[in-house]
C-alpha cells in the first residue's frame, strides 16, 4: 500500500492534470469564425467543390481524415503533420501508411484561408468543415459544425498504432473501441456508413478472399458472386494497391452501404462483421438499410460527437498544416547543437 503522503501527491497530480485539461480544452461553438473569418466555411466548401470535380474519390479521402484525427488524442490536426527528424508522424502509422490521402486538398484549403484571414482558422477545424462538406457534396446530409479547435504541436505514431482499428477488426473489437470515446453502438454503425463513399485497397481484403481466420479459405460471410468479382479485382499475387469501391455506389453518399452488408457484399471485414457477427449491430444495419433518413440523422449525431473529442494539450493555429509553427526552428537548433 502507498504511504499516505504518496497517495496525497498522486491525487494532487491528478487534480493538476485535470486543471491543465480544462485550461487547454477549447469551448467549441457554432459560428466561431463569424467575426474573425466570416467567409471561412464558404471558402472550405468552394475548395472542396473543386476537388470533387477534379477527383470524386478525393472528398471521401478527406472525410476519412476526421476519423483518423479525432480518435488519436482528439481532433487536433495531428494526422496532417509530416514526419520530421525528431518526430514520427501519424501518416506512417499502420492504419494510415499508403492509405490516407488527399492531404493536398487540405493544403489548398489552408492556403485559401491564409490569403483571406491569416493565422485564424486551425487545420483541425478545416478537417471538420471539409468532412461535413464531403458528405454534402456527395449527396448526403448537411449539418452545422462547432468550431474553435487548436492544432497540436506534434503527432504520435505510437498512439495512432495503439488506437486505430485494423480492417480485420470484428464487431466486438469495434464496439469496445468506440465505447472508449463514449460513442454508442448506434454511433459505431452509423459512422461506419462513412464507407458509403470512397475506395479501399486490395491489401485490406486479401485475407478475406484467401485465408479468413487462417482457414486457407475465403470468408463464408460473402456473397459468392461478389467474391468472384473481388477475386478478379484482387487476384492472389496481384497488385494489392488496386482499389475497389466500399459499396456499390462509391461516389454517392446514401444507405446503399447497409443494403450491401445485408446482401453479404461488404468490402472490408470490419464492415461485414457489423451484419454477420453481432446481433446488436445487425439490427442497426437492417434499420439503416431500409430507412435512409434515420441513417442520415444518426450519422450527423455521430459526427458531431466525434468532432467534440478534444485534445487536452496546448495548441496553436498552424500556418502550414504539415508542420508546427516552430518546427523548422527546433530542427535547426537540434542540427546545430
Amino acid at each position: 500500500m502507498l504511504p499516505l503522503r504518496n497517495i496525497s501527491l498522486f491525487i494532487s497530480l491528478l487534480c493538476h492534470a485535470s486543471l491543465l485539461s480544462s485550461l487547454f480544452a477549447k469551448e467549441l461553438e457554432l459560428g466561431y469564425y463569424s467575426d474573425t473569418c466570416p467567409d471561412a466555411e464558404s471558402i472550405v466548401r468552394e475548395v472542396m467543390r473543386r476537388a470533387t470535380v477534379r477527383e470524386p474519390r478525393s472528398v471521401a479521402s478527406v472525410m476519412r481524415l476526421q476519423f483518423h484525427d479525432c480518435f488519436v488524442n482528439g481532433c487536433d490536426g495531428s494526422v496532417l503533420m509530416d514526419e520530421t527528424e525528431t518526430m514520427l508522424g501519424e501518416k506512417e502509422a499502420l492504419s494510415n501508411i499508403n492509405s490516407l490521402r488527399s492531404f493536398e486538398v487540405i493544403d489548398e484549403i489552408k492556403e485559401a484561408l491564409e490569403e483571406n484571414c491569416p493565422g485564424v482558422v486551425s487545420c483541425a477545424d478545416i478537417i471538420i468543415m471539409a468532412s461535413r462538406d464531403a458528405v454534402a457534396l456527395s449527396g448526403g446530409p448537411y449539418w452545422n459544425v462547432k468550431l474553435g479547435r487548436e492544432d497540436s504541436l506534434y503527432a504520435s505514431q505510437d498512439d495512432s498504432n495503439d488506437i486505430m482499428p485494423s480492417p480485420r477488426a470484428n464487431a466486438t473489437m469495434l464496439i469496445d473501441l468506440f465505447s472508449r470515446f463514449n460513442l454508442t453502438i448506434t454511433d459505431l454503425v452509423a459512422l461506419s456508413g462513412s464507407h458509403s463513399i470512397g475506395e479501399a485497397r486490395c491489401f485490406s481484403i486479401m485475407f478475406r478472399l484467401y485465408n479468413q481466420s487462417g482457414s486457407g479459405r475465403p470468408d463464408p460471410n460473402m456473397d459468392s458472386k461478389f467474391r468472384n468479382k473481388l477475386d478478379s479485382l484482387c487476384p492472389r499475387g496481384g497488385d494489392e494497391n488496386v482499389t475497389g469501391g466500399m459499396d456499390s455506389t462509391p461516389v454517392k453518399f446514401d444507405n446503399q452501404y447497409f443494403k450491401d452488408l445485408v446482401q453479404l457484399r461488404g468490402f472490408l471485414n470490419s464492415d461485414q462483421t457489423l451484419f454477420s457477427d453481432n446481433i446488436r449491430t445487425r439490427k442497426l444495419v437492417k434499420k439503416f438499410s431500409t430507412d435512409q433518413e434515420v441513417f442520415f440523422k444518426a450519422f450527423i449525431k455521430g459526427m458531431v460527437k466525434m468532432g467534440d473529442l478534444q485534445s487536452n494539450r496546448k495548441g496553436e493555429i498552424r500556418r502550414n498544416c504539415r508542420v508546427a509553427n516552430n518546427q523548422r526552428e527546433d530542427d535547426f537548433l537540434i542540427r546545430v547543437f
